[in-house]
This record gives structure tokens, sequence and C-alpha cells, in this order.
């Protein structure tokens, strides 16, 4: 439904066909709604693009492994829905659902353990270390560092990834943070009281960790002849 605002009331007309075309439409509007002219956000735009283009590479990136397992495929698409939402939301509205924070944790555990077969030492231990890393941060500043989200998107982030694959997804989100943080600091854009999604970082970390995590580890351990 689309609501047009015409000075002294409000309106509701529901949107033609040819206006929910994704990517189509916001090119043929122009950007603008059709009856009100007000401006559609360009990440209506943004999303639209990206996330089919996600899950393409998630297609090919499956297609290209020496065996391609259904329930790794569907698992990377239904995390890849998960991670886009709270990077999404978060980033706009500086908030991660727990709802969906929920629904992720508990459907990567189940297909997880009971369909991919992974160790559940290795789920607890991640999602303990996930959760439990943000939690001393929470309990340490008394919720001023990090919020509650945090705490329960650490505990999805281990029981998709398990340990120490954990480690890599927290290592890059992290770095990423740093990376936008520090020139923004720089240049005056925010202080150190600002805050930041940091559930989007947490996304991009996570995301990482799906897709190469594993590589990392190994990498690292033989770097150092674990």
């Amino acid at each position: 439904m689309d609501v047009a605002s015409a000075g002294k009331s409000a309106s509701w007309r529901e949107l033609s066909w040819y206006e929910n075309i994704p990517l189509v439409s916001y090119v043929f509007l122009r950007g603008r709604c059709r009856t009100c002219h007000a401006v559609i956000p360009l990440d209506y735009f943004i999303v639209e693009l990206v996330v089919p283009a996600l899950f393409l590479g998630f297609t090919f990136y499956h297609l290209n492994l020496p065996a391609l397992n259904p329930w790794h495929f569907f698992r990377d698409i239904f995390f890849g829905i998960i991670l886009i939402i709270i990077f999404v939301y978060d980033l706009k509205y500086m908030t991660i659902l727990s709802g969906v924070v929920w629904a992720g944790a508990v459907g990567g555990f189940i297909i997880n353990y009971f369909f991919l077969h992974q160790s559940l030492l290795s789920l607890l231990i991640g999602a303990a270390v996930g959760g439990g890393f943000f939690l001393a941060q929470f309990l340490v500043s008394k919720g001023r560092w990090i919020g509650g989200g945090d705490v329960r998107m650490g505990v999805m982030m281990g029981l998709f990834l398990g340990f120490p694959t954990i480690l890599v997804a927290l290592f890059v989100a992290y770095i990423a943070g740093s990376a936008v943080a520090i020139p923004l600091l720089f240049l005056r854009k925010k202080t150190g009281q600002s805050a930041i999604p940091f559930g989007t970082f947490l996304a991009v970390g996570t995301f990482v960790a799906l897709l190469w995590g594993d590589q990392i580890v190994g990498w690292y351990s033989g770097l150092i002849g674990a």
C-alpha cells in the first residue's frame, strides 16, 4: 500500500503491479512515489540489487565445491537471509531484532546438528564463546559499550559457525568496525561516545566466516604450527 499525502490529509492507494517490480519499478518511477512524488529511499534499490547478487554468489560458490550438499546450500541461504535482515535493520535503526536473532539461532542449531551433523560440542562452545564474549563486555560496562542484542547475536553466531570458526567472525567484525570507525573519528564525524551499528559489522564477520572461516582457521593453524 502507498500513503499519498496531499497537504491536508493522507490517502491510501494500492500499488499497481508495475510499481512492485524489484529494481525496475524504482528506475521506472525515478525514485519517487507516483502519487505524492516523495523520494523513495535509495537503500530500497540497493537492497534489491545486493540480495539477489549474494544469492547468485552463494549458488556459484556451492556449484564449485567438490560435492554439492543440498542442506549445506539451504543452510547458507537461510543464514544469508538472517544476516541481511540484521545488517540492514541495525544500520538503519541501530537495533538488532531479537525475534530474528532467536529464529536464526534455533534454525542454525537444527540445521547444523541434525542435518549437517556438526559436532554438538563445537556448536555449544561456539555459542558460549560468542555470547560470553559480549556478555562480559555488557556486564563490565553496565550496558554502555554494547547492548543486549549483541549478546544474543553472539550466541547465534556461535550456533551458526561453531568453534573455532566463531573467532574468525569476531576478528573480521572488529577489523571492519575499526576500519569504518577510525576514519570517522579522525574526520570528527563521530566521537568516542557515538554509537555505531555493531550488529552490521557482526553480520559481515559472520558472512565471511561462513564462507571462508574453515580455510582461514586452517591457514592460521599451519602458520603457528598447531
